[in-house]
C-alpha cells in the first residue's frame, strides 16, 4: 500500500515514540494512506473500493454522504481517507495486526503496508511468532477436514482437493507459514480483503500477494498480534487508531489509552473528548488527539 522509512520506536504498552533512544525495541511506526480523490470504475462496488484501500465501507457512506441502497455510478469521485498507523517489529521482517487487517513487511529501513483479510469471529487467526517455510506458486488446495465438515453441515459439496484453477480459494500463490495450517495467500474473491473472512489464514489482495512473494524469503520471520487499538507520537503529534474489537480480547481499551497517556506527561496535551469519540465509534482511521495549537 505504502512504503516509507520507520526509525520510531515502541514505548510502554502502546504508545509509539520518536526518535529519542528507547530502551524498548518492540516496534517502529509511521502513518500510511492519506486522503485523496478516487473516481469509480465500472464494475466497483463499495466493497470492493473499501477492501482494496483498507477503509471500512461505512466510513465511505459517511464521508460522501452516500446512501447504503444507492447506486454506485462509473464516474464518480468518492473521497477516501485510508490514514493508519502501522507498527512493524524491527526483530522480524514481517509483522500482522490481525485487529488492524493489515500486514507490514520489513525491508532494512523500508517498510511496506498491505490490507488483509483474516479469521472469522467463530475461526479467529491465531496469534504469536513464526517463520515463512514455503512459497509456492499455482498450489494446489487440500482441504483441511475442519473445512470439509463445515462443507457438509452446510449441506454443500464436500471438496477433498482443489487443483489450480480461477476458482482455487488460494489464488495463485501461497507462502505456509510455521504456525500449524496457517498460510498468507491470494484469493479469489477481492472484495473479501479487509474483512473477518477467513478460516484463519491471511488473504490478500492478488496484486499484493504478488508483490510480496517477490519479497519474502523462506526462513524469514514474522509476529501475528491483536491490536485493535493504537496509540503513536508520530512527529510530536499523538494519533490513536480504533479498530472494532471482533474478537472480544480487548475490553479495557480507554483505561489502557488513558494509562499509557498519562504516564507518557501527555495528558494535558491531548484532546479527552475527541479520544472519547474515537474509540466509541471505532471507524478504524488514524486521528491526530492532539489539543489544538
Amino acid at each position: 500500500m505504502t512504503a516509507w522509512k520507520a526509525p520510531l520506536l515502541l514505548l510502554g504498552l502502546a504508545l509509539i515514540a520518536g526518535p529519542a533512544r528507547a530502551q524498548s525495541v518492540d516496534g517502529a511506526a509511521a502513518l500510511i494512506g492519506g486522503r485523496f480523490t478516487y473516481e469509480v470504475k465500472p464494475g466497483d462496488t463499495l466493497g470492493s473500493i473499501a477492501a482494496r484501500y483498507g477503509v471500512a465501507p461505512d466510513t465511505l457512506i459517511e464521508v460522501n454522504q452516500l446512501q447504503r441502497s444507492a447506486p454506485l455510478p462509473a464516474g464518480r469521485s468518492l473521497v477516501i481517507d485510508n490514514t493508519h498507523i502501522a507498527v512493524a517489529n524491527p526483530l522480524t521482517s514481517i509483522t500482522i495486526n490481525v485487529a488492524q487487517r493489515f500486514l507490514v513487511l520489513t525491508e532494512g529501513e523500508r517498510v511496506r503496508a498491505y490490507p488483509i483479510a483474516v479469521g472469522r469471529r467463530d475461526w479467529p487467526t491465531p496469534v504469536g511468532a513464526f517463520t515463512v517455510l514455503t512459497k509456492e506458486t499455482d498450489p494446489a488446495w487440500d482441504v483441511p477436514v475442519s473445512i470439509q465438515r463445515e462443507m457438509a453441515s452446510q449441506g454443500k459439496p464436500v471438496i477433498v482437493r482443489m487443483e489450480p484453477s480461477a476458482e482455487n480459494p488460494l489464488g495463485r500463490h501461497w507462502i505456509g507459514l510455521s504456525l500449524p495450517g496457517l498460510g498468507i495467500h491470494g484469493t479469489n474473491a477481492p472484495a473479501s480483503i479487509y474483512t473477518f473472512a477467513s478460516h484463519g489464514c491471511i488473504r490478500m489482495h492478488p496484486d499484493d500477494v504478488s508483490d510480496l512473494f517477490q519479497r519474502v524469503t523462506i526462513g524469514a520471520s514474522g509476529v501475528l498480534v491483536y491490536q485493535p487499538v493504537i496509540l503513536a507520537l508520530i512527529d510530536g503529534r499523538v494519533m490513536l487508531e480504533a479498530h472494532p474489537d471482533s474478537y472480544r480480547r480487548s475490553p479495557n481499551a480507554a483505561k489502557d489509552v488513558r494509562s499509557v497517556i498519562e504516564r507518557a506527561g501527555l495528558a494535558a496535551h491531548v484532546d479527552w473528548t475527541l479520544i472519547d469519540n474515537v474509540l466509541r465509534q471505532r471507524r478504524g482511521q488514524a486521528v491526530d488527539v492532539m489539543l489544538a495549537r
